[in-house]
């Protein structure tokens, strides 16, 4: 009696983890799993929530966009020029910062909030006229520009500079990264840079053989999430470029708002975002295959 009431505390012992997962499972089913599933069905339709026509038509919708809807290649060309272009700045941008601040320097918190803010504003509309002003024809960017005899650059209305406007704003938005960095530097040990300089290694030596390899983890787990931010930027591109001319900044995210909510062709629009998520599906893979040549976890 007593061995088997021990085999059954085991068991809910092993159990309990399992349970504690439940409503994280039910979420996950319900926010995530569902929503992406019906998607997908909705996407070989053709219907109009709204009039209450709906007619299955197959995968028509993704044959028009891959053969028949030029948009489609021009916008991923746009977002992939952004997220390529953004996410690496975004990550170079926020480890240096948190690495300077990281050292202890008089008032650093004070500088360390001031770096978080512009995150936390976001792509608001205050923040859209602000960037016009900064990047417009009289703005303070090109007055410095003028300084060295540079002249002035239609930021906002040139079909290839237009992009790099939001990229900066991007990179201007790194509060939030580079607090996660900082967090990372803050549990190197100290102990290894004591011992490395007892060694002989300088400051630069200690960045590239200790610290750089000590937070590849975190550096994973900020590279995937600011992919998957640019990938949904939507507020800067239709607030400050309105799309940009030609269409330089007509991310996927605005493309399928157009046709979901102006065109009311819900089973195209539903078809663009399953490719987008293909497109996200795909990078993120590639980034986490990559991740064990580069990522290095302390034992």
């Amino acid at each position: 009696m007593v061995k088997t009431a021990k085999v059954k505390g085991k068991k809910r012992i092993k159990l309990a983890p399992y349970m504690l997962l439940i409503p994280w499972f039910i979420g996950m089913a319900l926010f995530r799993v569902y929503p992406i599933i019906a998607s997908f069905i909705n996407s070989l339709y053709q219907f109009q929530p709204i009039r209450g026509t709906r007619e299955f038509i197959g995968f028509d919708n993704y044959t028009r966009i891959l053969f028949d809807f030029p948009h489609f290649w021009d916008s991923v060309r746009a977002t992939l020029t952004y997220v390529l272009l953004g996410t690496p700045l975004v990550l170079i941008m926020a480890f240096f910062v948190a690495f300077i601040l990281n050292f202890k320097l008089k008032g650093v918190n004070l500088f360390r909030t001031a770096y978080y803010i512009p995150s936390i504003l976001g792509g608001n509309v205050a923040v859209a006229i602000v960037w016009s002003q900064v990047f417009g024809g009289n703005g303070p960017v090109n007055a410095v520009l003028s300084i060295f005899g540079v002249d002035p650059i239609s930021w906002i209305q040139d079909e290839f500079f237009a992009p790099f406007t939001l990229i900066f704003l991007s990179a201007w938005q790194f509060g939030s990264v580079m607090l996660i960095f900082l967090a990372a530097l803050q549990n190197v040990s100290p102990t290894l840079y004591e011992a490395a300089s007892i060694d002989g290694a300088k400051k630069t030596r200690q960045l590239f053989s200790i610290t750089l390899p000590l937070v590849t983890p975190v550096l994973l787990f900020n590279t995937v999430n600011v992919l998957l931010r640019h990938f949904q930027e939507f507020n800067s591109a239709y607030l400050i470029t309105m799309r940009g001319p030609n269409r330089a900044t007509d991310f996927l995210v605005i493309l399928i708002y157009e046709y979901a909510f102006r065109r009311m062709q819900f089973g195209f629009a539903l078809a663009m975002s399953m490719m987008l998520l293909l497109i996200i599906g795909i990078l993120t893979l590639i980034v986490f295959i990559t991740s064990k040549y580069w990522v290095h976890y302390s034992d």
